[in-house]
């Protein structure tokens, strides 16, 4: 979105920069802050919220800020912001009530912690900007609603994987071309990686060893595929979406079945393909004089043609979609069409009765795209739902769970939140 930069200069030179406050400071949000004072103009991180607060003055600390004052209620969060001194607190409702915050980032990845997070900052007309797929892919239709009618925009990301497709499946509508596939491309996929086997890699890449297993095993992927499936209306073409082994992202269009492409329109991703890190989209056009055009323009000769982005650059490309939100109401990510894909938990071993689920990335389970009208049908267990529970009886290695499986905590939000939704029905 090239007319942010000079938006933001404008707000930068007016002195009113866009005031952000941050929820999380992992890697994700230690990055983003630093991001944010050295290369964004015309925006402040004027507060972070975390459990640790310890980690939250680290984050402004790497940023190079020197002066930072902890805060504990309201009135001491208004007067740091209103002079200029970066708040950090162990309590994120002050920052989804405070008057001088504009936009609210959730950068968590925890699904039921976000969810109160998400209502509490719309309640009080706040944008809504996540790096949380997770929560997104679970009950990013309940919170759109709610969004929608408090005026605020609710957006996962630029820079995650969802952002650059939905930026890329925007552009090649622009040009004519009727997307019917949305693509992820990824380097590795084994659906039994757990933070044992991913503990180096964590380390070398200064990730928590849950996390790095999240995208090893395929979960984060399916939560990503979610998301652009919920905000474009595209579906699964089998439960876990295809997956094909492929050396380059142009063989893609030889790969997938033409009919459900010109049908339904699918989500999914190939595994090995250069460019990874990138994402991709096949577009299809209806009329002959167009085709003539791509197959001068060098994109081949259909009746697939094939659009991708070389990388994602999180972090660096996540400011963005602040402004965008606040500054024009625009979404990068959100769910338009609504509740069309879920993300499904599967057994990553055999679980037995008894068993307490652990959390996205860990040893438990793994994460798989499904139709969200099958989901329903069958009482599947979503993936963002699966932590916590207890299993009721025996489940195999690789066997989708479903509700009769396990025994729900009480009082969650997820849950209040989950059965709002209704899925899409297949058009």
């Amino acid at each position: 979105m090239i007319l942010v930069d000079d938006a933001l200069r404008r707000r930068q030179a007016a002195g009113e920069p866009i005031r952000v406050a941050m929820v999380g400071a992992g890697a994700m949000g230690r990055a983003i802050a630093y991001q944010v004072k050295h290369h964004v103009p015309g925006m402040e991180v004027v507060a972070i919220a975390n459990r640790r607060v310890d980690r939250a003055m680290d984050a402004y600390r790497h940023a190079g800020h020197d002066r930072i004052e902890e805060v504990s209620d309201a009135d001491a969060l208004a007067r740091a912001i209103d002079a200029g001194i970066p708040a950090v607190t162990d309590d994120a409702t002050l920052l989804c009530a405070a008057p001088d915050v504009d936009a609210i980032w959730e950068v968590t990845g925890a699904v039921e912690f976000g969810c109160h997070v998400a209502l509490d900052a719309i309640a009080h007309g706040k944008h809504l900007v996540t790096m949380n797929a997770e929560m997104q892919g679970t009950v990013g239709p309940a919170l759109k609603r709610r969004g929608d009618e408090a005026g605020v925009v609710v957006t996962d990301s630029d820079g995650d994987q969802p952002g650059v497709m939905m930026n890329l499946y925007r552009f090649v509508q622009g040009l004519g071309v009727r997307p019917v596939l949305l693509g992820n491309l990824k380097g590795l996929h084994d659906p039994y990686r757990n933070p044992t086997t991913q503990e180096d890699f964590a380390r070398r890449k200064g990730l928590t060893p849950h996390m790095a297993a999240s995208f090893a095993d395929g979960t984060k992927m399916s939560f990503e595929m979610a998301l652009v499936a919920n905000a474009t209306g595209l579906r699964a073409g089998v439960t876990g979406l295809y997956g094909f082994d492929a050396a380059h992202v142009h063989n893609a269009a030889q790969l997938y079945p033409l009919e459900q492409l010109l049908d339904v329109g699918l989500v999914d991703y190939l595994v090995g393909a250069e460019p990874a890190p990138g994402v991709f989209c096949l577009g299809t056009v209806e009329a002959e004089f167009q085709a003539r055009w791509l197959e001068l323009y060098k994109l081949g000769d259909g009746p697939l043609y094939t659009f991708y982005a070389p990388y994602h650059l999180c972090h660096l490309e996540a400011p963005t979609t602040v402004a965008r939100a606040v500054l024009f109401g625009d979404a990068a990510v959100t769910p338009h069409v609504g509740h069309v894909v879920d993300v499904v938990a599967t057994a990553k071993r055999d679980l037995s009765p008894g068993d307490v689920l652990d959390g996205i990335g860990w040893y438990d389970t793994y994460g798989q795209c499904e139709n969200a009208d099958r989901v329903a049908d069958e009482r599947l267990l979503p993936m963002g739902v699966a932590e916590g529970c207890r299993m009721a009886r025996a489940v195999a290695q690789d066997a989708i769970l479903t509700y009769e499986d396990v025994e729900l905590p009480e009082g969650r939000l997820v849950d209040e939140l989950r059965a709002e939704l209704a899925p899409v029905p297949r058009r």
